[in-house]
């Protein structure tokens, strides 16, 4: 017969106390275990004299091992009388649940033969994970995300296995594949700003000393050659990020936002792979052009491959996080404007072409929506367009004030086309030639007064999203960022892809000097997945967005 307290450890407990004494949960135990000197945070009171202790040592994916490291359990004692397994409940994007809820669920019940191979796997799988307590690939409350692959190749590795790349050999040396990953790492200050879009949230899980040992985890795991971050709050930089970034072996740069707000973003790269040729700031605050009263940034970085057969290969890495406010288009629009006019001037090589380009960041703006449609199909006609519809993120947009023509002044010295306005000044030294030059700026006056009118964008890029954002077997929309007012896509990776890559939008070569090819990505989850595991930021998973990851191949022409 159970103790007392053991048989209301929870309503999805499986006990069977024989010689081995095996306890199975389907339920996390962290939401109903509490022992002596911790956790003092659980639903469920053990009374103290109990001593665990003596008997029963928890494996490390009931939560972050370092939670147990000075607690007194005993390995032999959890070998030799009891184990706690809990199955896994990892999701797939289709859904899925753990087969012993969907028994529970439907009334059925194990045969005796399922019953005693079930607890030959608890036993196997206990002993598993005793033996090996550093493999992660099952968290518990983790939601299974799987790679998506779009072409053969051999160099890439399974998602979550260390990446062992050979640029040695000839065939490596013909071409230049890296991974890139786009994460909002969520900003401490802004979680407390805003605490009440975490109230599904359990109070530990949001500190921030429990949060990044999780986000240095998943960018331990995923292993990326480039990162571009966002909300990366300053003071934890300075202290914590910067200094574990670089003894995985990357290389940061970083940009604070110009306001009160002390986060910004960062490009970290590892610099096995690539050198640093430039890193370009961009600051969206204008104090001279009242539109432009917000302290967002942008980061652009020219970077040159290592191991690569051609000397002046580049790539173009930027990486943003525009306004939030749904009604306020009209300054993203700005931003994105200036964004792209910053990432011409630096990709622009002495050909006239562009080198290949990534752009990575929290857009603030649904898949869709003029904004999005801006980027990726080069032109936009704005004229009529109502400011709170630019970014799609209010179903009934309050902002109903049309958007100006055009938004912004021109003394910002960036055109409708998104480049910076050059402006030559050259002194002549005759009449004539001072008469020319003031007939070509008569007529450079009168083709700037005609753009004035104008109202349509455009920009000389053509690119593509990694992600097509919705579930093609289902059409159900996939999701970056999940809290508890909303869940939805906001996160992009666009690339400029190359002639041969399938899975860009027509035309997307042109202008540039070779491309991408995306060779693969890391699948996204639905709003269901998701809160299957309560939504984020959850145990595991410590920031309201989840981050993504796509492998590209360099192809020059």
């Amino acid at each position: 017969m159970l103790p007392r307290q053991v048989q209301r450890l929870g309503r999805d407990c499986i006990a069977h106390w024989n010689g081995s004494q095996i306890l199975a949960l389907n339920s996390p135990v962290s939401n109903c275990v509490r022992w002596a000197g911790y956790c003092p945070w659980a639903s469920f009171p053990l009374p103290v004299p109990v001593d665990f202790s003596a008997n029963w040592r928890v494996p490390p994916f009931f939560g972050p091992w370092r939670h147990f490291q000075n607690s007194n359990w005993q390995l032999d004692n959890f070998m030799q009388s009891s184990c706690f397994h809990l199955p896994n409940p990892s999701m797939k994007s289709e859904g899925e649940e753990p087969l012993t809820k969907k028994r529970r669920l439907s009334g059925q019940h194990n045969t005796p033969e399922e019953a005693a191979s079930f607890c030959n796997q608890k036993e196997a799988l206990c002993l598993s994970v005793a033996q090996n307590e550093e493999k992660h690939s099952s968290k518990k409350g983790s939601a299974k995300r799987h790679w998506e692959y779009f072409c053969q190749h051999s160099k890439t590795m399974k998602i979550f296995e260390n990446k062992e790349t050979d640029q040695s050999n000839t065939e490596s040396e013909a071409k230049f594949d890296f991974t890139v990953m786009s994460y909002n790492i969520l900003s401490q200050n802004l979680l407390e700003d805003n605490s009440h879009l975490y109230k599904h949230c359990r109070q530990r899980l949001l500190i921030w000393t429990y949060r990044f040992p999780n986000i240095l985890q998943e960018i331990k795991e995923l292993d990326a050659d480039v990162l571009c971050l966002q909300e990366v709050q300053e003071d934890h930089y300075r202290t914590e990020i910067k200094s574990s970034l670089e003894s995985l072996g990357y290389h940061c740069e970083y940009k604070m936002r110009t306001g009160r707000k002390p986060d910004g973003c960062a490009i970290c790269f590892k610099t096995s792979r690539f050198s640093l040729i430039s890193s370009n700031p961009v600051e969206f605050f204008r104090r001279d052009i009242p539109l432009l009263d917000r302290d967002n940034v942008g980061l652009v970085l020219l970077l040159q491959p290592k191991f690569h057969c051609k000397t002046n290969a580049a790539i173009c890495i930027a990486n943003t996080h525009l306004l939030y406010n749904p009604r306020r288009g009209d300054i993203k629009l700005t931003q994105l404007a200036m964004l792209l006019a910053e990432i011409a001037s630096v990709a622009l090589q002495k050909d006239g072409t562009f080198c290949p380009i990534v752009i990575c960041g929290d857009f603030n703006s649904v898949p869709g929506s003029p904004l999005y449609r801006f980027i990726k199909e080069g032109k936009l006609n704005y004229e009529g367009l109502a400011i709170g519809k630019v970014s799609g993120q209010e179903q009934f947009p309050r902002g109903q004030r049309i958007l100006s023509i055009p938004i912004w002044p021109k003394k910002l010295g960036i055109s409708q086309n998104c480049v910076y306005e050059v402006k030559q000044q050259q002194k002549e030294e005759n009449a004539g030639e001072e008469l020319e030059a003031a007939k070509l700026d008569k007529t450079q006056e009168a083709v700037i007064a005609s753009e004035k009118l104008s109202s349509k964008l455009q920009h000389c890029f053509k690119l593509s999203s990694v992600y097509s954002h919705y579930f093609p077997e289902t059409g159900i929309p996939e999701v970056t960022t999940c809290h508890s007012r909303s869940a939805v896509t906001v996160d992009y990776i666009f690339y400029s892809a190359a002639h041969d890559d399938t899975t860009a939008q027509p035309g997307a070569e042109d202008s540039f000097h070779g491309g991408l090819k995306l060779l693969g990505r890391l699948a996204l989850l639905t709003e269901k997945d998701l809160w299957t595991v309560n939504g984020l930021p959850n145990e595991n998973n410590s920031s309201d967005h989840l981050p993504l990851l796509a492998e590209f191949r360099l192809i020059e022409r």
